[in-house]
């Protein structure tokens, strides 16, 4: 055989050898994909409340227990206070709270990060309260809220769920201005539990902005938010009752002049890490722990519901740590390390992208209030790019609202789409298809459900939660998912 030939069957014999590795890595390897079912925009839900707690008069009769160490209560989704607006209607309005929480949340982080100078402050005189007021976060965007009895005897009232925000408050009677809610406004006058807190309280000193009455030497609140609405009144202790589970001695702001806010619930049930949120206040009687379990609404006629106490913390979990901001004590912030798409880390997403800096700036947080998770803008571009490549069998369509990559599913009962995994420090969180990959008009149109952001904030929100119970464990300092743990 001729040098030339025995050159050519080396080479043969070379490429012959690579095939077969590629394949066997192929085979070892496979792109991995899931099936998702096609299940429609969300219709409101009716409310629906176990017991007689929140819907009869009778209600406030029931004997309270003071010595339950754990409570559960059910979460319904802010749309079912829209029940009358079409499927359509309500995801937009969705989208647009979605939008102002998140960049609400990304200046309240940015301000905490460049300190006292950083951040945007206007002096507020109300009734002799005068004080440097922080803009912080717009309420608009409460997603989730429950019903709890306030006072004795208890008022049942709706009250929103937030683990963005930490002051507890109600509207008050009488209002110098109240936004329209579904309740009667809460009067303390009729409340024996209702307690003024007074000005050299300790209580009042761990307010940001604490006021005080001249008259009444007793403690005023203003929490003033980024899009101009605030909440003032008087701070004060008051006892919540959940389910016939009395809580007694819950500092709240009782709030006569409350503008720009959320319309339909009574006020705000604030479950942020910092020292003045419900977790917080009554760690001791709950085990500073709490966790809760969204349910998909387009497949799930299950309620939602919130746990404290021990028992919140499933047994199946898998916990990162929560990571410590020096600037701002609110916030639930995670280390996440990685993504990865069809079993495979993506390609330039690393653990940089979402550090945290030593001035508090960046980081990822766990957020309940925020719909859509929001990385940041290096991170989401490699992510997206990475799902479009396992996905070109499905028929694109056009872009809608802040969503760059659609799928005209229509006529379609379900389709196989790639598998998604949040690597967090610790913990691999695996999200169903349903998770990430959502409906958004009733023609068959879904989207793939996480956006880029150019704020250093990354948000992981309750799209990607849903069907996860999540647990916060305040004492060991720790965040955690276990996936099926709804029941």
């Amino acid at each position: 055989m001729s040098e030339n030939g025995r050159s050519a069957l080396s080479l043969l014999r070379v490429c012959v050898f690579l095939v077969s590795i590629v394949s066997v890595i192929a085979v070892s390897n496979p792109f991995q994909h899931q099936t998702l079912v096609l299940n429609p925009l969300p219709s409101a839900q009716a409310l629906s409340w176990s017991e007689s707690e929140a819907l009869s008069a009778e209600s406030t009769l029931l004997p309270s227990r003071e010595s339950s160490s754990a409570v559960s209560v059910q979460l319904h989704h802010i749309d079912a206070l829209s029940s009358n607006m079409t499927p359509q209607a309500l995801f937009h309005l969705r989208l647009q709270r979605d939008a102002a929480r998140a960049s609400s949340l990304s200046s309240l982080a940015a301000a905490a990060a460049a300190g006292p100078r950083g951040r945007h402050t206007t002096n507020a005189t109300l009734a002799g309260f005068s004080s440097s007021v922080v803009s912080g976060l717009a309420q608009g965007s409460g997603e989730y809220f429950t019903r709890l009895g306030v006072g004795t005897p208890p008022r049942y009232l709706y009250m929103v769920l937030d683990t963005g925000s930490d002051v507890v408050w109600i509207q008050c009677a009488p209002c110098r201005r109240c936004y329209s809610q579904v309740d009667p406004i809460f009067n303390p006058s009729k409340s024996r539990s209702f307690k003024a807190i007074p000005c050299q309280s300790p209580l009042c000193r761990r307010l940001d902005s604490p006021g005080c009455s001249t008259r009444r030497r007793s403690c005023l609140y203003q929490v003033s938010y980024g899009d101009g609405s605030f909440t003032f009144g008087d701070f004060s202790t008051e006892t919540l009752t959940f389910r016939g589970t009395r809580v007694t001695g819950v500092a709240l702001g009782c709030g006569h002049d409350n503008e720009g806010l959320f319309v339909g619930a009574a006020g705000l049930l604030g479950l942020g890490r910092g020292r003045l949120s419900f977790p917080s206040q009554t760690g001791r009687r709950f085990s500073y722990k709490f966790s809760y379990c969204l349910v998909d609404r387009s497949a799930s006629s299950k309620p939602s519901s919130i746990l404290f106490g021990s028992s919140a913390v499933s047994r199946t979990a898998h916990f990162t740590p929560l990571v410590k901001n020096p600037n701002l004590d609110t916030f639930y912030y995670v280390d996440l390390i990685g993504i990865s798409v069809g079993g495979a880390r993506v390609p330039g997403i690393n653990p940089s992208l979402f550090r945290l800096d030593a001035v508090g700036g960046g980081g990822v947080i766990i957020d309940s209030g925020t719909s859509v998770t929001r990385l940041t803008r290096p991170a989401y571009v490699a992510l997206r790019d990475a799902f479009r490549a396992g996905t070109t069998g499905l028929k694109r369509a056009a872009d809608f609202s802040l969503f760059d990559t659609c799928y005209d599913l229509s006529g379609k009962t379900d389709v196989k789409v790639p598998t998604v995994v949040l690597h967090f420090r610790g913990a691999d969180v695996s999200l169903p298809a349903a998770n990430y990959l959502i409906p958004v008009d009733t023609g068959g149109t879904f989207c793939f459900a996480f956006a880029g952001t150019l704020s250093g904030l990354s948000i992981i929100g309750n799209i990607q939660q849903q069907g996860f119970r999540v647990s916060f464990d305040l004492v060991g300092s720790r965040v955690g998912f276990a996936p099926g743990a709804c029941a």
